[in-house]
């Protein structure tokens, strides 16, 4: 049975503008990138044209909501690669019990699942030898805002609330935050907007203003603290 479900959230066409947000994590997650990929609610494709690339050979978008599922090919269309993508409109369960990848995504949308945990170890299972999991997400839980509660978050994370996901048999080599000076503008919004979703406008600004400092920023302070969090989990060989 499929798992297909509307996605509630209305962001994802605005944040699609973000080419500058998406080229900064996707440098530093493309290095993690192999030959098999499992993406995890891939929405309408506009994060894999930032990260597939010639080093992939096969990239299955897993995704629940069939309007959007139905948008992942026309936003691959001028993409070299496209030819190795594949879509299935549904959840992880969808994804044959047998199938195994090199390296599985979930950009921006472990926060979407309620068992988080539960995810973690069943994506695991998905995972080959020497194989990795990448999780971006939204940081820091007093950011929770209305803009997370309308577009379906459970949550936000610290560095231990998804050190915790970590599943049985997994190594989390690297945990790291981005967007330093971004995170200023979430605060903003917590304390003064109270927007249940930022204007085409406020995301150009962050985007094209903020995010080009960040990528400053963030390495002389270590990644230590930043709007998003990065952590990157590996199975033993």
């Amino acid at each position: 049975m499929s798992s297909e479900r509307p996605y509630e959230g209305q962001e994802l066409q605005l944040f699609a503008h973000a080419r500058n947000w998406k080229s900064y994590w996707a440098d530093r997650i493309r290095p993690h990138l192999d030959r098999t990929v499992l993406d995890v609610g891939a929405g309408l494709g506009a994060n894999t044209t930032y990260l597939l690339g010639p080093g992939q050979e096969s990239w299955l978008c897993v995704e629940p909501d069939p309007a959007l599922a139905a948008e992942i090919p026309g936003q691959l269309a001028k993409h070299p690669q496209r030819n190795v993508v594949k879509t299935v409109t549904g959840t992880l369960r969808d994804v044959p019990p047998d199938a195994l990848f090199d390296t599985i995504l979930y950009i921006d949308v472990l926060e979407h699942i309620e068992d988080d945990r539960a995810e973690m170890k069943a994506s695991f299972a998905h995972l080959q030898p020497g194989g990795k999991i990448i999780v971006l997400s939204p940081a820091h839980p007093g950011l929770y805002t209305e803009f997370d509660r309308a577009i379906g978050h459970f949550r936000r994370y610290t560095r231990q609330t998804l050190r915790a996901c970590t599943p049985d048999g997994a190594r989390l080599i690297t945990l790291f935050a981005l967007d330093s000076v971004g995170l200023l503008a979430s605060v903003a919004n917590r304390l003064l907007l109270h927007q249940s979703m930022p204007t085409l406008k406020q995301i150009e600004f962050w985007d094209r203003c903020l995010v080009p400092v960040s990528r400053w920023t963030d390495p002389l302070i270590g990644h230590a603290i930043g709007k998003s969090l990065v952590a990157v989990w590996q199975k033993s060989e």
